[in-house]
């Protein structure tokens, strides 16, 4: 089988002819579940046969079907980026959990210190020639007064004793599972980590093949990768837009300022950007914190409907989520969609595969 970035030339190279309608492969994402990536691969070999009337599954006829072929890999590995960004998100919870259950081991530890110096220095007090014993608070008491005086001293003393230990003991015990769960999460932390190298090696493998196959295609043929993920037509930047909050007015001029700025995946500013690192960046300016992950963001802030729109509010796509645009007002949205394409403002409606927004400000 000849490789994906030889073949693709010879794909594009093809008369275009009626070609039968694309259709999305069932089940595409399904190797995210699985944690394999088996469909960007499928979606970079193509193959092509010239003259057959019925193509393969996955085999390209047509520089059309070429050129929908790259595009949906583009998707794919945005998929796989936003699957990245939210695995490193949940890393970063996890190791918070991990600082805080080692403080929480660390307090234990130190009362549990503190009370051992108070248990030792009760048993100085009272077995050593400072301390009465019962028999001997008997033998030298001088009346009853006396007597009942230092009994109820020794009393004390003995239940004083024994909360410490009882103290000692939760102590102990707290320290011990606070240990247990820092252990846990620093073993789950560890795990995350080496998941996300893993995908990083086989996402930086897929991102070089399909730059080489995206080098081949025309101009034309780009705008076509371009429609299926982003929109073809980039708008002016507006001018005089107003957000119903001042964090709002921030994020929006932040993001409109990045217009023009390179889409590298992972990138999170200043000078690149991938879809959530967009959205990031512009809030970070205003005082808002978001994690570097379209799903995370898709859950925060409050819901608004598609008529209730403003300027600021984040607008979500696909299901899983995985990208991420912000609204302009006047039905524009600036995004970084697609490696093709820069960080830009387009139609609000020329983009499919919307599912929510949500409001961060205001």
């Amino acid at each position: 089988m000849a490789t994906p970035h030889a073949v693709l030339p010879h794909a594009l190279e093809q008369q275009d002819r009626p070609s039968p309608a694309h259709r999305t492969r069932p089940g595409h994402l399904g190797w995210l579940r699985s944690g394999l990536l088996l469909g960007a691969t499928a979606a970079l070999t193509l193959t092509v046969l010239p003259g057959t009337a019925g193509a393969d599954p996955g085999e390209a006829t047509t520089p059309a079907q070429a050129a929908a072929m790259v595009a949906e890999a583009d998707h794919e590995l945005e998929v796989v980026t936003e699957e990245l960004n939210e695995a490193k998100v949940v890393l970063e919870r996890q190791q918070a959990a991990v600082q805080s259950a080692q403080r929480a081991a660390a307090e234990a530890q130190a009362q549990l210190d503190a009370l051992d110096g108070q248990i030792r220095q009760l048993a100085r007090s009272a077995y050593t020639s400072e301390g009465l014993s019962h028999l001997d608070v008997i033998l030298t008491s001088e009346s009853a007064d006396d007597l009942l005086h230092q009994m109820s001293t020794l009393d004390a003393i003995a239940g004083h004793t024994s909360d410490a230990i009882t103290e000692v003991a939760l102590a102990a015990d707290e320290a011990e599972s606070a240990q247990e769960a820092a252990d846990a999460a620093v073993a789950e932390a560890q795990q995350q980590i080496e998941a996300i190298e893993v995908k990083q090696e086989d996402l930086e493998a897929k991102i070089a093949d399909y730059k080489r196959q995206y080098a081949a295609l025309t101009a034309p043929q780009r705008e076509v990768v371009a429609a299926a993920h982003g929109g073809t037509q980039a708008q002016a930047v507006p001018t005089g837009v107003v957000a119903p909050s001042g964090a709002a007015q921030v994020a929006v001029d932040t993001a409109l300022a990045q217009v023009g700025d390179a889409y590298v995946w992972g990138a999170g500013g200043p000078d690149a950007f991938d879809c959530s690192g967009l959205t990031q960046y512009a809030y970070s300016a205003a005082g808002v914190s978001l994690p570097h992950s379209s799903r995370s963001q898709s859950t925060m802030g409050t819901p608004v409907s598609v008529s209730e729109l403003q300027p600021g509010d984040l607008l979500f796509y696909y299901s899983p989520t995985s990208h991420v645009a912000m609204y302009v007002g006047n039905g524009k949205m600036v995004h970084a969609s697609t490696s093709s394409k820069p960080v830009m403002v387009v139609d609000f409606n020329s983009m499919s595969g919307f599912t929510h927004a949500r409001r961060i400000a205001g």
